[in-house]
């Protein structure tokens, strides 16, 4: 793989720490390129499911499955041949669209029209479990070989006929098995459900009020999975005798907190999941606790690899030298303290969002004018706009808002799904 697919890791971060410091940020990007992320023919073997809503409220309006039936069915096409693949109906209930046993079918010209002419048939009614429609997707992804597993789930409501509790035993239940991009269409969805389940399984959430728009948002994470090239590729982190491992996150993209996921190698070395990988570039955020040393002192603080069964793709180191020197230990690396304000805006807007929700006008009115402040001096100019649909900007230097009266609710929602998404350029 090394010789076809190339992975390069660099690391920004400040490393003079003063006397007395004991923590270390770096910010890892790591790139893929290479003929073998590019050549089809060189793919690792694949498999898809569709989880589609067919739940009641789909009719209403009836353009919502119109569209989505058609996107299912691009999705379809946009498979390469030979890729195994399945539709689920999600209702109250999880059922086969096609084929119509509980399995995976290869990708060919016959399967392919069975397939849509399945999907074409299908009628909304019932409601909304969408843990039931993972846990199906699951045991079909559980009887395939294929190396990278996607899904894609999408949904026009909530998740009203399970409780958050069993929807959650059920991603548990799922982690590592497949990835799932979630998908909200219309006006009715929940944004912090559909990062939930994101978040879980690696994948991406948004949201799309017009149905119109669902064709091309199929399609393209159709080619984003048939395009990935190195299945299940983990961060591995060394870290010294007496450092402790603060958090480690992604960070472009879109956020994602993989503290909780690691995995022991050893007692000084975890695993961190990041699923499979195409010809793309992502960023890390490491923190790390290390013992405090001597003025003049340098240590290695961490050593960073990128493995795909336990091989290795790239490696980067992250250092520590203290200084009495404040000139030196007191200076930001611009890309941490960007990703540091990226997070923190990700987190502004969901805590504001839920106090709002909840009727706590002083927090959200608090909470939301720091995400427009970090927004504004981020350069992330849609979560800007979003922003104001739901606050009226007094001054965006001081994030000085106000609370709308009349917000849609989809655009909150809104708000809320892609707050996790990450800019990689400041403004100046």
């Amino acid at each position: 793989m090394s010789e076809q697919a190339a992975f390069t890791a660099e690391v920004f971060q400040n490393q003079y720490l003063p006397v007395g410091g004991t923590v270390v940020d770096a910010v890892l990007t790591v790139a893929a390129s290479g003929p073998g992320l590019r050549a089809a023919a060189s793919a690792p073997t694949a498999a898809q499911v569709i989880m589609l809503d067919c739940s009641g409220s789909m009719a209403s309006p009836a353009t919502k499955i119109a569209e989505a039936k058609k996107a299912t069915m691009t999705a379809i096409d946009t498979l390469r041949d030979g890729v195994a693949f399945a539709v689920v109906a999600g209702r109250n209930d999880a059922d086969m669209i096609y084929p119509p046993q509980a399995t995976l079918v290869p990708a060919h010209r016959q399967t392919r029209e069975e397939a849509k002419a399945a999907v074409h048939r299908v009628m909304p009614g019932g409601g909304t479990a969408m843990g039931r429609w993972l846990d199906l997707a699951n045991r079909l992804f559980a009887g395939s070989p294929a190396e990278v597993k996607h899904a894609i789930m999408l949904t026009d409501g909530q998740n009203q006929h399970e409780t958050p509790e069993q929807l959650a035993a059920v991603l548990r239940a799922c982690q590592g098995r497949f990835v799932c991009d979630s998908r909200g269409v219309g006006v009715d969805w929940s944004g912090t459900e559909l990062r939930t389940v994101a978040a879980a399984l690696l994948g991406t959430a948004d949201g799309l009020p017009d149905p119109a728009a669902l064709v091309a948002d199929f399609r393209a994470m159709t080619e984003t999975a048939m395009g990935k090239a190195v299945a299940e590729v983990a961060l591995r982190l060394w870290t010294p005798t007496r450092a402790t491992v603060r958090f480690v996150k992604q960070t472009f993209p879109h956020v994602a907190d993989l503290t909780g996921r690691r995995t022991e190698v050893s007692a000084r070395i975890g695993d961190y999941p990041t699923g499979a990988w195409g010809a793309e570039s992502r960023d890390y955020h490491v923190s790390i606790e290390v013992a405090s040393g001597a003025v003049g002192e340098e240590m290695l603080a961490a050593r960073i690899s990128l493995v795909s069964q336990d091989q290795p793709l790239a490696q980067a180191l992250v250092l520590a030298t203290w200084t009495d020197d404040t000139a030196l230990s007191t200076k930001i690396n611009p890309r941490v303290a960007h990703y540091t304000g990226q997070a923190e805006l990700a987190e502004a807007i969901q805590e504001g969002l839920a106090a709002r929700d909840a009727g706590d006008v002083d927090t959200a009115t608090a909470k939301l004018g720091r995400a427009v402040q970090l927004a504004e001096e981020s350069g992330h100019t849609e979560t800007a706009k979003l922003l104001g649909k739901v606050v009226e900007v007094v001054d965006v230097r001081t994030g000085t808002v106000r609370l709308r009266r009349q917000v849609a609710g989809v655009d909150a929602e809104l708000a809320n799904v892609r707050s996790v998404k990450t800019v990689r350029v400041k403004n100046g």
